[in-house]
């Protein structure tokens, strides 16, 4: 029996996700005065608004569904009980802190305005951990 060699994967899908990122920087429009237009569409005229910032999101999701799927296959998951009293898995935790981040950035939006998102990212990732931790 041959054992995996987890480094080469994870060095080759490092890689492969880091090109990735590369090409998306790669494609942010330059203004006529060199500057980068960071929400300026990266394809003109297509149907759906790509922007960088929307291509990154997409990016994330897309690495960490990667990430789960690596670690459901090295390390093979058992559902848990936490506090909400139902077995979550560590796909389960990680749809529910995508979900709750989303309600988080409404609310941001709602009471605070569309100035310093930081702060929603912010309060998500703690979300997010605590989701993780003790649910």
């Amino acid at each position: 029996m041959t054992a995996t060699n987890w480094t080469k994967i994870y060095l080759i899908l490092a890689a492969i996700m880091g090109a990735i990122l590369a090409l998306l920087l790669w494609a942010v429009p330059v203004t006529e005065d060199g500057v980068r237009d960071w929400t300026g569409s990266l394809i003109p005229g297509f149907w759906m608004a790509w922007t960088f910032p929307v291509a990154l999101f997409f990016w994330i999701i897309a690495s960490l569904l990667i990430i789960m799927t690596l670690l459901a296959i090295r390390f093979p998951e058992t559902p848990r009980v936490g506090i909400l009293r139902i077995e979550t898995t560590r796909g389960d935790r990680l749809f529910i802190s995508l979900l709750g981040s989303a309600f988080i950035h409404l609310g941001w939006l709602f009471f605070a305005g569309p100035d310093l998102l930081w702060g929603a990212l912010v309060l998500s990732l703690f979300y997010a951990t605590a989701v993780f931790r003790w649910v």
